[in-house]
């Protein structure tokens, strides 16, 4: 177990291939995430909130595919997928499908509280309703159609692992789906196992990705069986995008141990990522694992 009164918290944007005059917004997107769950983590919030504010905050910027910045359906629609797990509880709170959720990831931090894991489409925001969510037409969740079209990519999804300062852990995942996706079409997202677990005595991880390669080859559930190995979280994050060979794909994912320590691997050409902890000053920003190099290794 950590020593008191230290927290972590690692947020994504997307494992994807980042045009350099989009490289700043990236940036201070994920920035601007991992600030929003640090304030949560150093007054002493739970993993678990702090998952929700990073979430919430990159589903408010069209810049990513999440929120107000997904991609449309083949129908020409949006439809999300989100999910956040409570490492302390192993709760499961998972939302597929919501249209009208400008965020999907405030719906999913809800239904922890339900005996419910997943729910899908109306019945998602009916709950929404029920808890005092508010939603919105449909049709503003397609007003940043022109952005989300030429900025997100295939692989673009947002999330959040987190270590708060009581040693509980949190994994979060937002996503808008494929480009043209078959509609009803779920990815890896909302499916614990596949694109996101935690647990306390583990870890938490969440990815980014290829999302039926992602199902196929069980992710998230590797990396937590690495880490009860005893790889730590670097290795265990390089496990997981090792195995996604066997299928095909591109696949990013986040990592943290319950002592703190970090683990970032993708295949993909960018991965837009950001990572605070209660001993920096402020968040440090990157496009791909190896500008963190000197961080990780510290």
């Amino acid at each position: 177990m950590p020593e008191h009164g230290r927290w972590t918290v690692v947020v994504h944007g997307g494992a994807k291939t980042i045009a350099p005059e989009l490289s700043a917004r990236n940036r201070a997107g994920c920035t601007a995430a991992a600030a929003a769950a640090a304030a949560v983590l150093s007054r002493g919030g739970s993993a678990a909130a702090a998952t929700e504010a990073a979430l919430r905050r990159l589903e408010d910027d069209p810049v990513f595919n999440a929120g107000f910045g997904s991609v449309l359906n083949g129908d020409g629609e949006v439809e999300m997928d989100a999910a956040i797990m409570d490492g302390t509880t192993l709760a499961v709170g998972a939302v597929a499908g919501v249209r009208r959720a400008p965020n999907p990831a405030r719906i999913a931090r809800a239904l922890l509280h339900e005996h419910t894991v997943l729910l899908a489409g109306e019945g998602a925001e009916r709950f929404a309703t029920e808890c005092g969510i508010p939603l919105c037409d449909a049709r503003e969740m397609i007003s940043n159609e022109a952005l989300a079209s030429e900025n997100a990519q295939a692989h673009d999804t947002v999330g959040c692992v987190a270590l708060d300062m009581h040693g509980a852990l949190a994994a979060g995942t937002s996503t808008g789906g494929l480009p043209g996706k078959l509609p009803g079409r779920v990815g890896d997202s909302p499916l614990p196992g596949c694109g996101l677990l935690a647990d306390d005595r583990v870890g938490a991880v969440a990815f980014s990705g290829d999302g039926e390669s992602i199902i196929r080859t069980t992710l998230a559930a590797h990396v937590m069986h690495a880490l009860e190995l005893g790889r730590g979280a670097a290795a265990a994050a390089e496990t997981a995008i090792e195995r996604l060979g066997r299928v095909g794909g591109e696949a990013g994912a986040i990592v943290i141990d319950p002592e703190g320590g970090v683990g970032i691997a993708h295949n993909s050409t960018h991965f837009a990522l950001a990572v605070h902890t209660d001993s920096l000053k402020k968040p440090v920003a990157a496009i791909g694992r190896h500008e963190l190099q000197e961080l990780l290794d510290g």
